[in-house]
């Protein structure tokens, strides 16, 4: 196909586009391949599903303009203005780009006259009036987000909906919200909401071709899901920041179709020197005085990472939420999808290498995991819903209290542990050292404040109730819980070195162990209960075993076991090595010293005057002591009594469900160390230490 004539061709953008050229043969039949594969991947729905669409949006209008008359009603105005109350919906959203596969949400924008409030008559009237309809289903209002919205399902269909109160008495059904007067003297958050709607329809006036605009947005959201990175909420790109890239692309390649575009698309986003903005129209200052994106006039302006403006008046930045964490991930995927996409040119690749699902319980060695519960169904939602909007804030506090040294990766899907009874379910963050950083010697990264910081923020939802509760743990890669993956299968990983092993089934990943990001929020301790069955002994005393798989031992280095674990120098065997505090039970009062030699680990209990040695690794809980022996790489459990100090034996066939022998790990580098910076709460430095070094015991139940 024969580029178009660029003579008497519009421009789009802020800047001349990079190339006119048009397809050649072989970017047609890639296009075809590309979308039979977004076909093949059910990503439009049936006409059917359109149809209850267009009924379930006529019964939402229908519903907020009853709500209105209600409320001016309820508020003692004539006949006459009830008569004449009204409100009117917008759409807004992927539905109203012509974007929209099957299943998804609609979002909508219920514009009211004045007198109608949003926060007692939006979210407590019409809330109210929503509930008491059969076929309206798991109502959830978010009043504290940045851009307030109602969600529910209406007849099936999941709604989001805002609202934006206008300065009118009577609101007409031949509203043109695209007009700037429709902003006058309008509160900030009915701005927000308005301009929902005003930018979609901008989106649509300034790209080149609407077609090919549609289709390669279609495919990059669907990338952006697999890959992990499409959440606003979350603190990556949400449904009208990806539609603005793409839009971006489209100016800059205007005769270019859809396989072409997504190329360029990586090609362009890689290269990209952010912050410089993505625009797609030069900012208006507009004749309201509304405050826009401007980077020289406002100091939180310049604060943004990865500014994407919206192209309606006021113009802003619809990323605000993007982290410096958040933004290492994208950067990294956009890399990935640019290696792909060439890989696709030169036919060493298909479509269908692009669309992998990113494996993210497979890229850090450290997660937090955030489970959360509530009484019923209906409280998870609204639960879960304020908690996943809170994320963002504890991806920015871990990074300021850590001096942006300590990365994160929220990933924005939830999960479901189905073997559990009750409402619960959890998300999760990786955790990664700075790429780039050094490792610093006796650096650690205690994040305990920051997450009780967190928790309680949290707890300050409007509508929480006793039964909303919120645990903050952290887990190794081998602790993850297995019904994060696909059929509740943890896939194996390949071979790295003498002695790796999965970890034990029956460890708890929702409790402590010893690690290098000290989150000791009391949620993560075993349960200590004199009634537990035995299948809750098993687990708890595999659970022993699990932590000192991962205890740090060094040969010849001073380590320390972050959490309530400390350094304290007891004695010199020969210069071999000085012990160290393993852990403190302020139960039972025991006070356990390690000395590694060459062939053993020599353990001195003190308690009460009374001491005892044996060959292993100690762990007091509660009102016992667990030893773990490893003469001759052998390991015993053994119980020690509180009363006298002396060692019981009990073997770990008995206690640990038939542990094997264990052979030592590969030693492996903790990535929670940085380097030394000033006082913090959430650093601590000691250059006296050596950095940790993490030695497991490989062991199978």
């Amino acid at each position: 196909m024969a580029s178009a004539p660029t003579g008497m061709q519009r421009q789009f953008g802020v800047t001349e586009p990079i190339s006119t050229a048009g397809p050649t043969e072989l970017d047609l039949a890639r296009t075809r391949e590309l979308e039979k594969f977004l076909l093949s991947a059910g990503l439009y729905e049936s006409q059917e599903e359109s149809t209850l669409r267009e009924e379930v949006l006529g019964r939402l209008d229908q519903i907020a303009k009853v709500w209105v008359k209600r409320t001016c009603q309820n508020k003692g105005f004539s006949d006459q203005m009830v008569e004449e109350a009204n409100a009117k919906i917008f759409t807004f959203g992927s539905y109203r780009l012509g974007v929209h596969g099957p299943g998804v949400d609609i979002d909508t924008l219920c514009v009211g006259p004045h007198y109608v409030s949003r926060e007692e008559d939006f979210f407590l009237g019409l809330h109210d009036m929503l509930a008491e309809m059969p076929e309206v289903t798991e109502l959830q209002p978010v009043p504290d987000a940045h851009v307030p919205v109602m969600r529910f399902k209406l007849q099936g269909i999941s709604i989001d909906l805002l609202y934006a109160r206008l300065t009118l008495w009577v609101i007409p059904e031949d509203l043109d919200i695209s007009e700037e007067s429709i902003l006058c003297n309008v509160d900030e958050q009915s701005v927000r909401s308005l301009n929902g709607c005003r930018v979609i329809d901008q989106i649509l006036r300034l790209v080149p071709n609407i077609k090919h605009f549609r289709t390669t947005l279609r495919c990059l959201k669907l990338w952006a899901k697999r890959r992990g990175v499409y959440s606003n909420v979350t603190g990556f790109l949400g449904g009208v920041n990806w539609a603005l890239l793409v839009a971006r692309v489209c100016q800059l390649y205007p005769n270019a179709v859809p396989s072409m575009l997504v190329s360029r698309f990586f090609r362009v986003y890689t290269q990209w020197r952010w912050p410089n903005p993505v625009m797609l129209c030069a900012i208006e200052e507009g004749t309201l005085g509304l405050p826009v994106w401007d980077p020289r006039k406002n100091p939180r302006d310049r604060t943004h990472l990865m500014p994407i403006i919206t192209p309606a008046y006021p113009c802003m930045n619809s990323s605000y939420n993007v982290s410096s964490s958040t933004l290492r991930v994208m950067t990294e995927q956009f890399q990935h999808g640019n290696d792909v996409c060439t890989a696709v040119e030169m036919n060493k690749a298909d479509w269908s290498s692009l669309f992998e699902v990113y494996p993210f319980f497979d890229s850090y060695r450290n997660y937090l995991q955030i489970d959360i519960t509530a009484a019923d169904e209906d409280d998870l939602r609204t639960w879960k819903g304020w908690v996943e909007s809170r994320l963002r804030q504890l991806t920015l506090k871990i990074e300021r209290d850590t001096y942006g040294m300590l990365q994160c990766h929220p990933y924005p899907h939830e999960f479901l542990d189905s073997s559990k009874q009750g409402c619960q379910c959890a998300f999760f963050m990786g955790l990664q050292r700075k790429p780039g950083v050094p490792i610093h010697e006796g650096q650690q990264f205690d994040i305990r404040g920051t997450v009780d910081e967190f928790r309680h923020s949290v707890n300050q939802y409007m509508f929480w109730k006793p039964c909303m509760d919120i645990h903050v743990s952290h887990v190794r890669r081998k602790q993850i819980p297995t019904y994060v993956y696909p059929n509740g299968v943890r896939p194996a990983r390949p071979q790295r070195g003498l002695g790796k092993s999965s970890s034990s089934p029956g460890v708890k990943p929702s409790q402590s162990s010893p690690n290098t990001v000290p989150v000791n929020t009391g949620e993560d301790m075993m349960e200590d209960s004199a009634h537990g069955n035995s299948k809750r002994q098993t687990e708890r005393t595999v659970d022993v075993m699990d932590r000192y798989k991962r205890a740090a031992i060094s040969a010849g280095e001073g380590n320390t076991v972050s959490g309530s674990s400390s350094v304290s120098p007891h004695e010199d065997l020969g210069g071999v090595e000085i012990a160290k505090t393993m852990s403190r039970s302020p139960g039972a009062g025991f006070t356990v010293f390690q000395s590694v030699t060459n062939d053993q680990l020599d353990i001195s209990i003190k308690k009460a005057g009374h001491s005892c040695s044996k060959n292993g690794l100690v762990h007091a809980a509660g009102s016992g002591c667990v030893l773990i022996c490893n003469s001759g790489l052998k390991e015993e459990l053994q119980n020690v009594s509180p009363g006298s100090g002396e060692v019981s034996g009990q073997t770990a066939n008995s206690q640990a469900g038939n542990l094997q022998s264990g052979v030592m790990e590969e030693l492996e580098a903790t990535v929670m160390l940085g380097t030394a910076v000033p006082s913090h709460p959430g650093v601590q430095t000691d250059k006296t230490r050596k950095p940790l070094i993490r030695l497991s015991l490989a062991s199978t139940a």
